[in-house]
């Protein structure tokens, strides 16, 4: 289980950094466009799509990293 805790807060971490950066990213746009910083209800989806799809794939990746670091027999392979 704690494997799958650490995973998930590092997940999370990275997730909510990129979904932050994509949104600061969509209004800075807008704002280039526009002139104004409206936050439109699109930008808010998209910025919680964004955060979804990079936490699901972060956690798998950090799950799948803490559990090989963990697993028993496992020594990081220093020859190369």
């Amino acid at each position: 289980m704690k494997p799958n805790i650490k995973a998930c807060g590092q997940a999370m971490i990275t997730a909510l950094v990129n979904a932050v950066l994509a949104l600061a990213l969509m209004l800075l746009v807008e704002f280039a466009i526009s002139g104004s910083f409206q936050i439109a209800e699109p930008y808010l989806w998209a910025g919680l799509l964004i955060w979804l799809v990079i936490f699901a794939g972060q956690f798998w990746r950090q799950r799948h990293l803490c559990r090989s670091s963990e697993a028993p027999g496992n020594s990081p392979d220093l020859s190369r």
